[in-house]
């Protein structure tokens, strides 16, 4: 990293950012073809869920190529200076990581992962349906590495 002042290293530090957040990004490659995707997620420390319908694009992408950035954003405000434009900055928080994309295909793993989701959301524990678990696919980012960066000083 080359702001290495803005670097944050604390593990718990990362993970508590990522809880804070509503959306994931999720960057993903096929024969030098860029997709990202915001999705909605869980996190259990090590891992990353998220679920998707049955077929569609990002299903080519990760059947294709399973490796996967992914990024994170909390608190982004502009920081605007009253009288030199080439001072004006961004706060933020950010954690941008890697892993491999699995698909859980077992029902008690659905589950577990969809309550990652809602967990994030909601705080709570929810039943899911013999239903709702076929008209969906549920997939784990195994988290290989992950760095996080952040500016938070508001001058103004």
């Amino acid at each position: 990293m080359r702001r290495k002042e803005k670097e944050l290293l604390d593990q718990e530090s990362i993970k508590a950012i990522i809880r804070q957040c509503s959306v994931c990004r999720l960057g993903l490659s096929v024969n030098d073809n860029p997709y990202i995707i915001p999705v909605s997620f869980g996190f259990d420390g090590a891992a990353i869920y998220f679920h998707t319908a049955i077929e569609g694009k990002k299903i080519e992408y990760i059947q294709a190529n399973n490796k996967v950035c992914f990024e994170f954003e909390h608190k982004v405000q502009i920081v605007p200076d009253q009288k030199d434009p080439c001072k004006w900055t961004f706060s933020f928080q950010t954690v941008i990581g890697y892993g491999k994309i699995h698909e859980l295909r077992e029902n008690d793993q659905k589950i577990n992962g969809l309550n990652h989701i809602m967990a994030q959301y909601s705080k709570r524990e929810w039943a899911f349906n013999e239903e709702i678990l076929k008209m969906i696919r549920l997939w784990k980012v195994s988290i290989e590495n992950m760095t996080a960066k952040q500016s938070i000083d508001n001058p103004s």
